[in-house]
């Protein structure tokens, strides 16, 4: 045996597991063998003095014993990249996960790749048309750019991401790569099986580090679907859409590797490193001179508290916040989006053009006096508002109702089938409520129509 890159443990907490070297350390992100199966692996994580590090282990330490020996195998984490990976399910090493027999591709990539340079980057002003209506209207995507998915649990954000998936799939043949961050079980399969029977798996790699799994599999998860994803960007110049669900799991990941460091943590309880962690993460999602990268990351609010430090960590990174509601969940409206408290960074005339603008900011107008309308009426009734008053909150309510929409990726629960909505058709629509050509109908009547020329009175 190699003694000069051979270690010994010296100590074992949970999924951290410090090693001793005699001779040389090996460096951060190391990849180490455990010599009685050489199967199980470790990541070095950090140094605590000239001879040992803390290691990560992405497998069941049970196996583990002080004295045991771990040898050095002088690389980091890689994964299979390419065309190979459409259609296919990998964990974090590649290794495939849907029964279809072993990835043929030949290219490997280490996981901890360089973020872009300044001078490669290109950040455009273009809108990505989603096909849903309340998404392109109140919060239009930056091609290139970062959308966070805000909410609880059971709002709607994995139903969001994967109709995003079928749109960019059927309607822009394009491709997308999916982290499963924390993911449960029964949800990745009823995904999957969605995927499937809406032919959209082809166009789709997903990577998985599930719910059940050591937290250094579901910490690192992320950085195997970014380098899938950066392939198609790099070296096919693709522009490609990046779905995480979700972010929040990866902070709860680094806080549990954390706590078993012994590091000190914040005042609010995560851990120190917070803000590196995503940063190293996020900054890698960029568009380039050759291809883009569009991220659309779902990000679980715990106890749907958006001041959460976790929450509030991610925040800084979005172009787009796409905030989810319970209380609009449960009235039946789906999505289920706050449109107050959601924001795009691209409500601009210059780049969303004049009309959508102009239509905009009075639906915004209205819709913020419908709040305060609405407690009134719970209280008097709609018949004490003034005549302007009423017309008002009678608009308003049908553009709330009129950007329901009905999804392709649950049409088998609905049994109503999906819908895309180009975001012109869109724009036409709401200008049209706005300008009190649809005042002699119902609100009730807007509920999931595709448009309003669907509309009966």
């Amino acid at each position: 045996m190699d003694n000069e890159n051979t270690g010994s443990i010296v100590s074992i907490r949970g999924d951290v597991i410090e090693v001793s070297f005699a001779k040389v350390k090996p460096n951060r992100f190391e990849l180490l063998a455990f010599v009685d199966d050489p199967t199980v692996k470790l990541e070095v994580y950090s140094s605590t003095n000239k001879d040992t590090v803390y290691c990560i282990c992405f497998s069941n330490p049970g196996k583990f014993y002080r004295g045991a020996k771990v040898t050095r195998l002088f690389q980091t984490i890689t994964v299979p990249v390419g065309p190979e990976m459409l259609g296919r399910v990998v964990d974090l090493f590649g290794t495939p996960q849907d029964g279809l027999g072993p990835i043929e591709s030949r290219q490997l990539r280490s996981i901890y790749a360089q973020a872009p340079g300044f001078s490669s980057t290109n950040i455009t002003r273009t809108v990505l048309e989603t096909g849903i209506k309340i998404i392109d209207f109140f919060t239009p995507f930056l091609k290139g750019g970062k959308i966070g998915l805000f909410g609880g649990s059971g709002v709607g954000k994995t139903i969001i991401l994967t109709e995003l998936m079928h749109n960019t799939a059927v309607y822009h043949k394009g491709i997308s790569v999916f982290a499963g961050i924390g993911e449960r079980i029964r949800e990745a399969q009823e995904m999957i099986e969605n995927l499937q029977q809406n032919k959209v798996l082809p166009n789709v790699s997903l990577v998985l580090g599930q719910m059940n799994e050591r937290a250094a599999v579901r910490f690192r998860a992320g950085y195997s679907a970014i380098t899938i994803a950066e392939y198609f960007r790099d070296r096919e110049n693709r522009d490609i859409l990046f779905f995480v669900d979700n972010v929040y799991r990866l902070v709860q990941a680094g806080n549990e590797l954390s706590t078993l460091l012994n590091t000190i943590p914040s005042e609010d309880g995560y851990q120190a490193t917070l803000t590196s962690d995503i940063g190293q993460f996020q900054e890698r999602i960029v568009p380039t001179t050759g291809g883009s990268i569009t991220a659309i990351e779902a990000i679980y609010v715990p106890a749907d508290d958006l001041t959460d430090s976790g929450v509030q960590a991610v925040m800084p990174y979005f172009d787009s916040v796409v905030s989810l509601s319970r209380s609009i969940a449960e009235e039946g409206r789906r999505p289920a989006v706050d449109i107050l408290n959601s924001s795009s960074s691209l409500i601009e005339a210059s780049v969303i053009g004049l009309p959508h603008y102009e239509a905009y900011l009075e639906a915004e107008k209205i819709l913020t006096r419908y709040v305060f309308l609405d407690r009134v009426v719970s209280i008097a009734g709609e018949q004490e508002l003034s005549p302007d008053d009423q017309r008002v909150y009678a608009r308003a309510k049908r553009i709330l109702n009129y950007m329901t929409q009905d999804v392709h990726m649950t049409a088998d629960q609905t049994g109503r089938p999906g819908v895309y909505v180009p975001r012109k058709k869109v724009i036409e629509d709401v200008s049209d409520i706005l300008s009190g050509k649809t005042d002699e109908i119902p609100p009730e009547k807007f509920l999931y129509v595709k448009d309003i020329t669907s509309v009966k009175p």
